[in-house]
C-alpha cells in the first residue's frame, strides 16, 4: 500500500490474476478477469463490454495502451462510504497477450513465466494508458486517455479469479491446478487474496463444490460467488479484499450467489418498471424517435437508473417494443373502427333481406361493388393489406375493401344477415303484440302497463320481444287510443253544442253551468273513457269552453282545418282570374297613365322586387285589369340616407310605396323607415288637401327557409299592417320558385290605385258612380271546420259562376255575385264563415239570409247548426245545406239518412229550404241552386232591415251606447274581415264535383205527394223539389196558428227524374211508416219552454188585438206584439206584410228566434236543462223499470218527434228525451202545474238490482223485460219471440258477416219490438227485416230481462271450473254445473247455444267463430258488474265458458262426443295459452244508479226557478 503523508484518502492497488495464456492453456475463452475488472472500475451497463480478447497485433501491443506489458491498467475507482470519500481502488489485470501472427505470446521485456509474473507486486510502465476497450486499441485519441499515475504501481492484494462455469475446451482440473501454482507464487507476496468464482450465472455445481473445498483448505482465503455479467457481488469481490487490507474496517458479509441474483433481479425488475411507465406516459405515438425520447426522459431518475443498470441498448430495444405495440394498437383501434362500421354500413347498402338472404359472402361482395353508393362507404387500396400501408396513418374513415376478405368480415355479414332476420321476426312480433293489445278492448286511455301486462304474459309475441319493446309497443298503442279518445272527446263535445251555446261572447260559464256541463257529458261513454286522464279531460273541455265562448280563427281547434283559412285560401287562388271587372274601379282614378313607386327593403330586397317588377313589364310599361301604366321604380334600402333626406318625396312624387319583407327584424326596420317617412311628409306639408302616400306591405316568399316562419311573419304583418292602416299583400299559395310573384304585384298596384282614387274623390269630386261597396243583399253562409268536405264544394256554386268577382279589399272571405232576382241584377254579398266566426255576425251585423252548411256523416255539425240556427232571428231566411257524397249514402248509411232527415224536418219546421250536395256527382251545380233562396230574401228584404233597426235600438235603450259596428243601409261598407282572419296556405283539395240532384230537394216525400209524381222526361237533369213555404202540414209551426192558414200557392216545382224516383221510393220501402201528420202537442210539452200561446189564449187572459206574446228572453216575461198591421201574422210569415214597418211599430214588436219555432231545435235546447235540472231537483230519479203510475195518458212513439224512436233522426242515444225517464218528466210537469211544499222522496220498498241496468225502451210493454218464466209455457218452453228471431237469422242470416257483432240500426231493432208488442204473429219476412237487425233485437231482449240468462249465483262456480287444467275434467265440471240451472233458463240456454253453434259452423263466410260469439254474447248472458274490479280479473275467464259451451254444445246438451277442440289434455282453458283472443270489449258502464243520483242531488245547488 502507497501510505500518503498528508490526510487524504488512501489509495490502494489490487491485481486480478487467473489462468492465462494461449488457447491451448486456457482454452477458447477466458476465466473472465476483464469482465470483471470492466464491471467494478465501470459499472455502468453502457460501459460494460463482454468481449475483452488477449489476441493482439503486435502494433497493438507496442501501442501506449498495453505498452508491451502482458498486463493492463484499469484505471481508478473511488469507493465511497457512509461518511464521504473513503478510499481509491487501483485496478491492474494481469494477463498474457498472443501474437496474432504466432499465436504465442509476445515477447516483453519481463521474460517470466504467468505464475510469476502474476505475483509481481512492483509494476512499472512509462506512460501506460488507463484500458478502456479492445476497440480503443490503435484508436486511443478516440477514448478518454487516462496514464497509469507516476508510471509504476505497488500492489496491496490479489483477486484470484476462477471460472466455475463448464468452460471452453478447458477441463476445470487443468484450471485448478494452474491456479494451485498460481496461489503458491501469490503467497509468497504475503498480500491478502480473495478468491472470485467468476461466470456463476453459468455455474457447474461440482465446480462451485470443488472451488469450496479448494478456498476451505486455504488460510484466511475468502471465496466471493460473482457474475460479471449479471453484475452480481462485484463490489463485493473488491470490499472484502479493501477489508483485509484494512482491518478497520468491519467485515462485509459473504452473500451467496443466488440470494444476491434474486436481490439484484428484483432491483433490476422495479426498475425496469418504472422505466416502462414512464416510457408509456411520455411515448404515445408510434411515429416518436429514440432520439426524441432520449432528450425528453434525460435527467429523470427513473430513466437513468434503468440506462445505469440495463443500457442503452436494452433501453431501446424496449422502445421498439412499445412502439411497436402503439403501432399495432392503432391497426387494432382502426380495424375495430372499420369493423364497427361495418354492420352500418352494410345495412345501408345491403338491407333489403329478400336480396341477401340467401347471397354467398362473395356473392354480397359483388353486389357491395356495385351499388352506386359503394365509394361513400368503401376505399379500394393499390396496396394490400391495408393494415400494412399508408393507409393506417391516413385521416380518410371509409372501409378498406380488402378488410371484407377477412374473417371478421364475413363473420359480420352473417351477422348482418341474422340481424335482419331476427330484426324482421322482431318486427313482426311487435306488430302481432300490437294487434293483441287492440283486441284487448278493456284497455283504457291512460291505463298503467303494469295493469295490463298480467292479461297478455301468455300471448307468443310477448314472450318472444323485450320488456323495452313491449313498453314501446304499449306506448304507441296508449299514444293511438289516447288520441282516438281525446278526438272523440273533442266530437262529443261538438255534439253536445246546445250544451255550450247558450252564452254570450266573451262570456265565463258559471260555477252552475260548469256543473251542469259535467253532469251532462258524464253520462257519454267518450267522457268517461278519459277517466283515468282527467287533467287531460278537463284541459280540453276548458279549452273547448273557451274557444266556444271566445272563438277566434287562431283558437280554432281545428288548426289549418279552420274553413276561414280554407276559404281564404279558395278565393285568393280563384278569385284571381274572375277580376276582369276590376278596371270599373279605376276608370275615373285621375286618369292616372304613370305611377311612382317608392320601393322599400332591406339587404338588396327592394332591388330584387325593382328586378321582378321591371321583368314583367315590357319597356316599362305595366299592363294591369286591360289598362297600360307606365312604371317608374325608385328601389331605397331601409338604411339609405335617402331617407333621411326632406326633398326626395318632393322630388320623386311617388304614388306609393311597397314595403317587402322577409324576417321579423326588415319588417321592425319598414315599420320604423313607414312612420318616420310620415313624420316627415307630415312636417313638409302645407296644403290642406295633399295627397296621401299609400304604403303596401308585401311578404316575400322565403325559398331558402323553413316555411315554418311564414305563419309568424304573415301574423306580424296583418298586425303592423292593421296599426299603420296600410294594405298587407300575402304569399298566395303553392309553389313558386321567386320570391315575388305577378299576383302579389298586382295586388300592390291595386291597392296603390284604389288609394289614389279615395284621395281624388276628395281633392276632386268625380262624377258619381255606383260604389263598389254597394250590395243589395248580405248572405252568409256557415260551415263547420274539420267536416268531411273541401270548402270548394261549397263555394263552386258561386265560383263556377261567370257572375261571381272579389269582395272589396281586406274582405278575404267575401265574393260578390251579380245575379237578377226578380226583374233587375242585383248584387249579393256572400261571405263565407266558419260557425264560430259567425257567431258574432250573427248578434251584431245586419245580415239578409243564412246558408247554412252541414255534413250529413257527422252528427256534430247537425249540432253545431241546431246550436247557431236556435239563436238566428226569426225573420232572417235560412238555406239548409246537407253534403254528403252520394245519394246512395241516404239508403245505405242510416247515420247519413238520420242527419239528413233530421235536417229536412227541421228546414220544414221554420219553413226554412233544404237541398243535398253530392261531392261524388260527376255535375257541377251554378248559382241556381241558391236562387229561389236568393228571391225569399229579396222579398223580405224590407222586414228584416227593419227587425234589425228595431232590435239595434232595443240595444241602445239597454246599453245606453250604440256601437257602429255595421251601419244600418245595406248600402254601405261591410266590416274588413281579413283584420281577423289574415290569410293562409292554401287547402290543394281538389273540388269535388256536384250531384245532379236540382237545389231544394225533399228527400223525403209524403205518402200525398208521392202520388203526384208524374214521369217526366223532357230533358230535366236537375230535377228540383223544393221545399214548400206555405205547407202547413209539412212545417209544425210553434207556436200553432189560431186558424187554418190559407194555403199559398206553390212555387214551380219541377218534377223528379222518374229513375231516381224509384230509387229513392225502393230505399225508402224498408222503411215506410205511418204517414206523417201535423204534429199536435201532448201534454209532455214542459210549460216553461218559451212556447208562444195563441192569440184566442191571450184574448180570453184580457189581451186585445194581438198575435202572439213571445216570451223575452232575458226575463221569461211574456211580450205582447200589437196587430198595427192589420193583417194576420205569424212569427215567421213573410215579410209583406211588414213593408209598412215604421219606427213607431218598432217598439211593438221584437223579433224571436228560431228555436221558438221548430220543435227539434227547442228540444235540444230544453233537453240539457231538463237533464240538469232534474238531477238537481232532488226528485227520486231510479230505473226506468220500475212500475208506472196507474192513469197516467203517456203519449208516445209515432206521435211525439221529441220521443219517438220511429222518427230516425231522434232514434239515438244522444236524444236526450229517450234516455231520461217519462216518469220523472211527468212528476216535474205535475209539480210544476201544482206547486207545492217538497217533499221528501218516498224511499222505493224494494230497491232494484245494482247491476240491472235501465231499460231502453220508451214504451209500455208487458212482453220485454218480464221475468223469462212469465213467458213460457210447458208446451212452449222457448219464448216465441226468441224462437221467431232466431228461425229468421237461420233462414236468412247465417253467411252475413259479422252476425251478432255488427250493430244493426236502433230504430228497426225498437220497431221489430213494438211491433211484437201489439201482434205476437207478425212474419219477420214479410217485414223484410235486416237481419242485423233482428240479431240486436234478439240480444236487446236478453239484455231486458230482470235477470240474466247465466244466474248469478252460479258466476263463482263457472269461474272455478274455467281454472281446472285439465281440459276433459273442465268440461265434465262445467257439464254438472249446467245442469243446475233453473229449468227455464236451462231450456232456453240450450236453445241459444245451440243456435250460437250453428252460427259457429258458418265462420268461413260470417266470420263469426265461437271466440267472436262468445264476446259478443257473454256479456249478454252473464250481465256482469264491470265497475268491479273483480270482473276485469275474471272477463277472460267468463269468456272462455261461454266460447266452451258454443264449441261444445253437443256434449253438454244433446249427449254427443267431445268436438276437436284447439285446447290439449292438460292446457289451460281453451284460449288461455292466447289469453288476449279471449278478452272482450268492455261494455259501458250501467248508468247512474239512485244511490249515486241522489248523492249529486246533494252536491248541486237547487235551481232557483223550479
Amino acid at each position: 500500500m502507497a501510505k500518503n503523508k498528508d490526510a487524504r484518502p488512501p489509495t490502494f492497488a489490487v491485481s486480478v490474476v487467473g489462468l492465462s495464456g494461449t488457447e491451448k492453456e486456457k482454452g477458447n475463452c477466458g476465466v473472465g478477469k476483464s469482465c470483471l475488472c470492466n464491471r467494478y472500475v465501470r459499472p455502468h451497463a453502457d460501459s460494460y463490454y463482454s468481449e475483452h480478447t488477449s489476441v493482439l497485433s503486435t502494433i497493438d501491443f507496442g501501442g501506449r495502451v498495453v505498452n508491451n506489458d502482458h498486463f493492463l491498467y484499469w484505471g481508478e475507482v473511488s469507493h465511497r462510504g457512509d461518511e464521504g470519500l473513503d478510499c481509491k481502488i487501483q485496478v491492474i489485470e494481469q494477463t498474457e497477450f498472443i501474437d496474432d501472427q504466432t499465436f504465442l505470446p509476445h515477447r516483453s521485456t519481463n521474460l517470466q513465466p504467468y505464475t510469476k509474473r502474476a505475483a509481481a507486486t512492483k509494476l512499472q510502465s512509462a506512460e501506460k494508458l488507463m484500458y478502456i476497450c479492445t476497440d480503443q486499441l490503435g484508436l486511443e485519441q478516440d477514448f478518454d486517455q487516462k496514464q497509469m499515475p507516476d508510471g509504476k504501481l505497488n500492489i496491496d492484494g490479489f483477486v484470484l479469479c476462477i471460472d466455475v462455469s463448464k468452460g471452453c475446451n478447458r477441463r476445470f482440473d487443468d484450471q485448478m491446478k494452474f491456479v494451485n501454482s498460481l496461489y503458491s507464487q501469490i503467497v509468497k507476496s504475503k498480500k491478502p487474496i480473495v478468491v472470485a468464482a467468476t461466470k456463476c450465472d453459468e455455474c457447474i455445481e461440482q465446480h462451485l463444490r470443488d472451488l469450496q473445498a479448494f478456498v476451505a483448505n486455504k488460510k484466511n482465503l475468502m471465496l466471493i460467488e460473482t457474475s460479471a455479467r449479471s453484475n452480481i457481488n462485484i463490489e463485493l469481490c473488491f470490499n472484502a479484499l479493501i477489508q483485509q487490507l484494512d482491518k478497520t474496517r468491519g467485515k462485509p458479509k459473504t452473500v451467496p450467489y443466488l440470494e444476491a441474483y434474486k436481490v439484484q433481479r428484483q432491483l433490476v425488475a422495479s426498475v425496469t418498471d418504472r422505466f416502462e411507465k414512464v416510457m408509456v406516459h411520455s411515448v404515445r405515438d408510434y411515429h416518436t424517435t429514440w432520439k426524441t425520447v432520449i432528450n425528453n426522459l434525460k435527467g429523470q431518475p427513473d430513466y437513468d437508473e434503468f440506462i445505469t443498470l440495463e443500457g442503452s441498448r436494452k433501453a431501446r430495444n424496449m422502445f421498439t417494443k412499445h412502439i411497436a405495440q402503439l403501432k399495432q394498437e392503432h391497426i387494432r383501434r382502426r380495424r375495430e373502427e372499420y369493423l364497427t362500421t361495418l354492420p352500418k354500413t352494410l345495412n345501408n347498402l345491403l338491407n333489403n333481406l329478400d336480396e341477401v338472404e340467401h347471397l354467398s359472402w362473395p356473392e354480397a361482395q359483388s353486389m357491395i361493388r356495385n351499388r352506386p353508393d359503394f365509394q361513400y362507404w368503401f376505399v379500394m387500396l393499390e396496396q394490400t393489406p391495408w393494415d400494412e400501408t399508408d393507409h393506417i396513418d391516413n385521416s380518410d374513415r371509409r372501409i378498406p375493401f380488402d378488410l371484407l376478405d377477412t374473417p371478421d368480415g364475413e363473420r359480420i355479414y352473417h351477422s348482418h344477415v341474422q340481424h335482419l332476420l331476427s330484426e324482421k321476426r322482431r318486427l313482426e312480433m311487435k306488430e302481432r303484440f300490437k294487434k293483441t293489445l287492440e283486441r284487448v278492448h278493456f284497455i283504457s286511455p291512460g291505463q298503467p302497463w303494469e295493469e295490463v301486462m298480467c292479461f297478455v304474459m301468455e300471448d307468443e309475441a310477448y314472450k318472444y320481444i323485450t320488456e323495452s319493446d313491449r313498453r314501446d309497443v304499449y306506448c304507441r298503442h296508449q299514444q293511438e287510443i289516447v288520441e282516438r279518445a281525446k278526438e272523440d272527446f273533442q266530437e262529443m263535445l261538438f255534439e253536445h253544442a246546445e250544451l255550450f251555446y247558450d252564452l254570450d261572447l266573451n262570456a265565463t260559464p258559471s260555477c252552475d253551468k260548469m256543473t251542469e256541463i259535467h253532469s251532462v257529458l258524464n253520462e257519454e261513454p267518450r267522457y268517461r273513457a278519459l277517466q283515468k286522464l282527467a287533467p287531460d279531460r278537463e284541459s280540453l273541455l276548458l279549452k273547448h269552453i273557451g274557444f266556444v265562448y271566445h272563438p277566434t280563427k287562431e283558437t280554432c281547434l281545428s288548426g289549418q282545418n279552420c274553413v276561414d283559412l280554407k276559404v281564404e285560401q279558395v278565393l285568393a287562388n280563384r278569385l284571381v282570374q274572375l277580376d276582369h271587372g276590376r278596371s270599373n274601379l279605376y276608370y275615373n282614378s285621375a286618369n292616372i297613365d304613370k305611377i311612382n313607386l317608392c320601393l322599400l327593403g332591406k339587404e338588396g330586397l327592394s332591388q330584387e322586387l325593382a328586378n321582378e317588377i321591371r321583368a314583367q313589364s315590357t319597356d316599362d310599361e305595366y299592363t294591369l285589369d286591360g289598362k297600360i301604366y307606365e312604371l317608374e321604380l325608385l328601389p331605397v334600402d331601409v338604411n339609405s340616407t335617402l331617407l333621411f333626406s326632406h326633398t326626395w318625396v318632393s322630388t320623386f312624387k311617388p304614388h306609393g310605396c311597397f314595403c317587402v319583407f322577409n324576417s321579423i327584424e326588415s319588417l321592425n326596420c319598414i315599420g320604423d323607415c313607414i312612420g318616420r317617412i310620415r313624420a316627415e311628409i307630415a312636417q313638409s306639408r302645407r296644403e290642406r288637401f295633399t295627397q296621401p302616400l299609400p304604403f303596401i306591405l308585401i311578404l316575400a316568399n322565403q325559398r331558402d327557409s323553413v316555411c315554418k316562419n311564414i305563419p309568424i311573419l304573415r301574423h306580424q304583418g296583418q298586425q303592423l299592417a292593421n296599426k299603420l292602416q296600410c294594405t298587407f299583400v300575402d304569399i298566395p299559395s303553392g309553389a313558386f320558385p321567386r320570391k315575388f310573384t305577378e299576383f302579389q304585384i298586382k295586388q300592390g298596384l291595386r291597392a296603390v290605385l284604389e288609394g289614389l282614387k279615395h284621395s281624388f274623390d276628395v281633392l276632386v269630386p268625380l262624377p258619381c258612380i255606383k260604389d263598389m261597396s254597394e250590395t243589395d243583399l248580405r248572405i252568409v253562409m256557415c260551415a263547420m271546420c274539420w267536416d268531411p268536405f273541401s270548402v270548394d264544394l261549397i263555394l263552386s256554386p258561386f265560383l263556377d259562376s261567370h257572375c261571381c268577382s272579389a269582395g272589396q279589399p281586406g274582405q278575404s272571405n267575401t265574393l260578390i255575385l251579380d245575379k237578377i232576382i226578380g226583374d233587375s241584377r242585383r248584387r249579393i254579398q256572400v261571405t263565407v264563415l266558419s260557425y264560430h266566426s259567425a257567431i258574432g255576425i250573427r248578434k251584431d251585423e245586419l245580415v239578409h239570409g243564412y246558408i247554412l252548411v252541414y255534413s250529413a256523416k257527422r252528427k256534430a255539425s247537425m249540432a253545431t247548426l241546431r246550436a247557431f240556427l236556435a239563436e238566428v232571428q226569426d225573420v232572417i231566411p235560412v238555406q239548409m245545406v246537407a253534403i254528403t257524397d252520394s245519394q246512395a249514402d241516404f239508403f245505405e248509411n242510416d247515420a247519413i239518412k238520420e242527419l239528413m232527415t233530421e235536417g229536412e224536418h227541421i228546414a220544414t219546421e221554420i219553413a226554412a229550404k233544404f237541398t243535398a250536395l253530392y261531392s261524388l256527382s260527376q255535375y257541377h251545380r251554378q248559382t241556381e241552386v241558391f236562387t229561389p233562396f236568393f228571391n225569399e230574401v229579396l222579398e223580405k228584404k224590407p222586414s228584416i232591415e227593419s227587425s234589425f233597426l228595431f232590435d239595434s235600438s232595443s240595444r241602445e235603450c239597454t246599453t245606453g251606447a250604440s256601437e257602429d259596428v255595421f251601419p244600418t243601409s245595406p248600402h254601405s261598407h261591410s266590416p274588413a274581415y281579413n283584420t281577423y282572419y289574415p290569410e293562409s296556405d292554401d287547402d290543394n283539395e281538389a273540388p269535388p264535383p256536384y250531384s245532379p240532384i236540382g237545389d231544394d230537394v225533399q228527400l223525403l216525400p209524403t205518402q200525398s205527394e208521392r202520388a203526384k209524381y208524374r214521369i217526366d222526361l223532357e230533358g230535366n237533369e236537375y230535377p228540383v223539389h223544393s221545399t214548400p213555404v206555405g205547407d202547413h202540414e209539412r212545417n209544425h209551426k210553434v207556436p200553432p196558428p189560431v186558424r187554418p192558414k190559407p194555403v199559398l200557392p206553390k212555387p214551380n216545382v219541377r218534377k223528379l227524374d222518374p229513375n231516381l224516383l224509384k230509387t229513392i221510393e225502393a230505399g225508402m220501402r224498408s222503411n215506410r211508416r205511418m204517414p206523417r201528420g201535423p204534429v199536435m202537442h201532448t201534454e209532455d210539452v214542459e210549460t216553461s219552454d218559451n212556447y208562444a200561446d195563441p192569440v184566442d189564449t191571450l184574448r180570453s187572459r184580457g189581451f186585445h188585438d194581438d198575435i202572439y206574446a213571445v216570451p223575452d228572453d232575458a226575463h221569461s216575461r211574456l211580450v205582447k206584439i200589437q196587430n198595427s198591421f192589420g193583417g194576420l201574422h205569424s212569427l215567421h210569415g213573410g215579410g209583406e206584410e211588414e213593408n209598412g214597418f215604421d219606427r213607431k211599430s218598432q217598439a211593438g214588436r221584437r223579433p224571436s228566434k228560431y228555436k221558438h219555432r221548430s220543435k227539434i231545435l227547442f228540444s235540444k235546447t230544453k233537453a240539457y236543462q231538463r237533464r240538469f235540472h232534474s238531477d238537481s231537483d232532488g226528485e227520486e230519479s231510479g230505473p226506468a223499470t220500475q212500475k208506472k203510475k196507474k192513469g197516467r195518458a203517456h203519449r208516445g212513439s209515432e206521435e211525439d218527434p221529441l220521443l219517438s224512436p220511429a222518427d230516425p233522426w231522434k232514434g239515438g242515444i244522444d236524444n236526450p228525451a229517450i234516455t231520461s225517464d217519462p216518469e220523472q218528466e211527468d212528476k216535474k210537469m205535475k209539480k210544476k202545474k201544482t206547486p207545492k211544499t217538497p217533499k221528501e222522496p218516498k224511499k222505493s220498498s224494494k230497491p232494484p238490482k245494482p247491476l240491472y241496468p235501465p231499460t231502453r225502451r220508451t214504451w209500455e210493454s208487458n212482453y220485454f223485460g218480464v221475468p223469462l218464466q212469465n213467458l213460457v209455457t210447458p208446451d212452449r218452453p222457448i219464448p216465441l219471440f226468441i224462437d221467431k228471431c232466431v228461425d229468421y237469422i237461420e233462414r236468412t242470416g247465417l253467411t252475413t258477416e259479422g252476425l251478432y257483432r255488427v250493430s244493426g240500426n236502433k230504430t228497426d231493432q225498437d220497431n221489430i219490438q213494438k211491433l211484437f208488442d201489439q201482434d205476437h204473429s207478425i212474419d219477420f219476412v214479410a217485414m223484410d227485416v235486416a237481419v242485423n237487425a233482428a240479431a240486436g233485437a234478439l240480444k236487446a231482449f236478453f239484455t231486458d230481462l230482470p235477470d240474466p240468462l247465466i244466474p248469478y249465483s252460479l258466476h263463482p262456480e263457472l269461474v272455478e271450473a274455467a281454472k281446472i287444467m285439465d281440459y276433459m275434467e273442465r268440461l265434465q265440471v262445467l257439464r254438472e254445473i249446467v245442469k243446475k240451472f233453473p229449468s227455464v233458463n236451462y231450456q232456453v240456454f240450450k236453445y241459444i247455444i245451440t243456435h250460437l253453434n250453428r252460427v259457429s259452423q258458418h265462420s268461413k263466410t260470417n266470420l263469426m267463430t265461437a271466440d267472436n260469439l262468445s264476446i259478443c254474447f257473454w256479456p249478454t248472458l252473464m250481465r256482469p258488474d264491470f265497475e268491479n274490479k273483480d270482473t276485469l280479473s275474471t272477463t277472460k275467464l267468463n269468456q272462455a265458458v261461454v266460447e266452451s259451451f258454443i264449441l261444445q254444445s253437443d256434449y253438454f246438451f244433446h249427449g254427443g262426443e267431445v268436438a276437436e277442440s284447439s285446447s290439449s289434455e292438460g292446457t289451460p282453458p281453451p284460449h288461455c295459452h292466447n289469453m288476449v283472443e279471449a278478452l272482450l270489449p268492455l261494455q259501458l258502464p250501467p248508468p247512474l244508479q239512485p244511490q249515486q243520483i241522489q248523492q249529486i242531488q246533494h252536491t248541486l245547488p237547487p235551481d232557483p226557478l223550479i
